[in-house]
């Protein structure tokens, strides 16, 4: 057995240095002899890839069950109010969710965004009919789902359609968060038989007004535009 000769750590016959300083471990006996074999193993284990088909299968069984075993106990024991509605709503929310990247790939993602619109308007509308009165759900949850997967879609459009950059994404984004927030801010006066008229809202269209002249300045100089890249690493 030898040890390194700068820190004193015993060394294993087939390192080449040490592992504490690094130091080169020469063998003046062993130049010009075979490498001895390493004693840890040298081909890295690989576990096998799972199927998307097989992940699917999983997650299909799991929700389906799931959702089944609450109905079941929700009819039979704990019958008092239709509750097993929010488990299967979740359920029915995660299938849609997931569809694309587990059962079928090639989903257009347009019609990806409606589906996932569809799912959290069904699943809002199932906690209204457990409510007293499903009028927040018409009035609030339902247009801003509405306006969210607008939103959503039109923002997807721009980034296939057009050259998409951190800087055009980024001008997108801050063009679409003050117009939700003053739809936000007029649905809720509208559900509380308030004035209409804005006011954090407001606050929200001035900041981002200027952040976007400031992105759409960047963008329109070559020169300005390629000196904030380079400072951004983007």
């Amino acid at each position: 057995m030898s040890y390194c000769v700068n820190c004193g750590v015993e060394l294993e016959a087939s390192l080449r240095e040490c592992p504490l300083c690094h130091t080169p471990v020469i063998n003046p006996r062993t130049i010009g002899q075979d490498t001895p074999p390493s004693p840890y193993p040298v081909k890295k284990g690989q576990v096998e890839v799972v199927k998307r088909k097989d992940l699917g299968i999983l997650l299909s069984v799991v929700l389906s069950a799931t959702s089944v075993t609450c109905l079941l106990l929700n009819l039979l024991a704990f019958n008092n109010s239709l509750w097993s509605l929010l488990v299967i709503g979740i359920c029915i929310c995660l299938f849609v969710f997931t569809f694309p990247a587990v059962y079928y790939s090639k989903t257009p993602v347009y019609i990806s965004l409606l589906a996932d619109g569809v799912a959290v308007a069904v699943y809002l509308y199932m906690i209204g009919y457990l409510t007293p009165s499903n009028r927040w759900f018409w009035q609030l949850g339902l247009p801003i789902v509405a306006l969210i997967t607008i939103l959503m879609e039109i923002f997807t459009l721009l980034a296939r359609k057009f050259p998409f950059t951190i800087l055009s994404g980024a001008l997108c984004l801050f063009i679409q968060i003050p117009l939700f927030c003053v739809a936000l801010e007029l649905l809720i006066r509208h559900m509380l038989l308030a004035p209409m008229y804005i006011t954090w809202s407001a606050v929200v269209l001035t900041v981002c007004t200027i952040i976007d002249f400031a992105l759409v300045t960047i963008l329109v100089k070559k020169r300005l535009r390629n000196e904030v890249r380079r400072r951004l690493h983007f």
